[in-house]
């Protein structure tokens, strides 16, 4: 297959290249600037080159030959610099939305492209109708276990409100909420699958790796299970 890697050298996109590399797939990877890594140097089946993922013309350009566009898009670069992340996502949560209709729209074009955004899990379900990001409470009780500033459910909101555009699409989207606690790890290939509402362990903790998180990213590229639907995933 052919997969383009939105966001290709940040925690997630980074991840989602190197597990779609191991298993044989041809990769054009996407960056801000086109930059390539030192470490991608001698690995094949890889390109590489810069895309706007907020400009739906920048994103049709890209498309010819790709079976599956993932996006990993997110406001500055979190593997570089976490609290730059923060900050830019607190101070302008629309980004998402605007790059869920620049993608959508540069579908338009290539209707047979299959589009797999990988979102946040503020617009998981706490209780049925009920988003976390809806919740002050609930929302501001994950913040501060995760060591984030409360403004930042804002960001949370403007997330879900990005998954709400793709919802009124009628393209081939899928959108990947990962679990509430997300960081570099172990891939491990074993983890449980869910839709709406979080996956958690046997301690009531809703965690995966994001190691792991590009294997469920590639299984679903591969296999489509969540055409026009969201999913999750946990231990």
């Amino acid at each position: 297959m052919h997969i383009g890697v939105v966001g290709a050298t940040g925690t997630i996109g980074s991840r989602v290249v190197a597990e779609a590399l191991e298993r044989g797939h041809h990769v054009r990877a996407f960056s801000r600037d086109a930059s390539r890594p030192q470490a991608d140097e001698k690995r094949e089946n890889i390109t590489w080159a810069s895309v706007d993922v907020l400009d739906a013309a920048s994103i049709t350009a890209v498309l010819p030959g790709l079976d599956v566009l993932i996006s990993a898009y997110q406001p500055g670069n979190a593997a570089k610099d976490f609290e730059d992340t923060v900050r830019r996502s607190i101070g302008d949560p629309t980004t998402h939305s605007t790059v869920a209709h620049a993608l959508t729209k540069a579908l338009e074009s290539h209707p047979r492209t299959r589009l797999i955004v990988i979102g946040g899990a503020g617009s998981l379900e706490v209780e049925p109708g009920l988003a976390l990001a809806d919740s002050d409470e609930r929302m501001h009780e994950i913040l501060d276990r995760l060591g984030l500033p409360r403004a930042y459910a804002a960001a949370a909101r403007g997330a879900r409100d990005g998954f709400d555009v793709l919802r009124t699409s009628n393209r081939l989207w899928t959108y990947f909420s990962p679990a509430m606690e997300i960081a570099p790890g172990e891939r491990t290939g074993r983890f449980r699958i869910g839709g709406d509402q979080a996956v958690r362990d046997a301690e009531g903790r809703s965690r995966i790796s994001a190691e792991d998180a590009a294997v469920a990213l590639i299984d679903e590229a591969e296999l489509p299970r969540f055409v026009q639907r969201r999913f999750t995933i946990g231990y």
